[in-house]
């Protein structure tokens, strides 16, 4: 019996916590084409849980809170911005999302380029500092 389910889109979700959520869910849809699936918030305005669709793929994203969980975990401006993990999304156009992410302040941390392994991608930070990767590169 395998282990990896068959009536999924995508058996692999990357969830990630923002300061500011809702703020965070309305940069990914614009800088990178994200559509908003399910966003719960709580009554205070945080988000209790958000999903984010891009294609067949998703994230699920939450507000940061003080759970057994949350605590281990820290957020890259804790850490001297550094990141443990990144997300890649392959796009159909890496130039037009490049510029579409310049536009909504994407910082780029490595330009946009063709790779010696096929695609052309670059690398960025969202407003509150995790990394994404963005190309055409598509490893299926």
């Amino acid at each position: 019996m395998s282990l990896i389910p068959t009536n999924t889109k995508a058996a692999l979700v990357p969830c990630l916590r923002y300061r500011d959520a809702p703020a965070a869910i309305e940069w990914l849809c614009q800088a990178f084409g994200f559509e908003k699936q399910l966003v719960v918030p709580n009554e205070d305005g945080s988000i209790a849980h958000a999903q984010l669709s891009f294609g067949n793929g998703m994230i699920m994203l939450s507000s940061i809170f003080d759970t057994e969980f949350g605590r281990l975990m820290k957020q890259p401006g804790e850490i001297g911005n550094a990141n443990t993990q990144s997300c890649y999304l392959i796009v159909n156009d890496a130039d037009a999302v490049y510029r579409r992410a310049r536009e909504v302040g994407a910082v780029i941390v490595l330009d946009i380029k063709d790779e010696d392994y096929g695609g052309r991608g670059f690398t960025c930070r969202d407003p509150e500092g995790h990394l994404w990767s963005l190309g055409t590169y598509d490893p299926w």
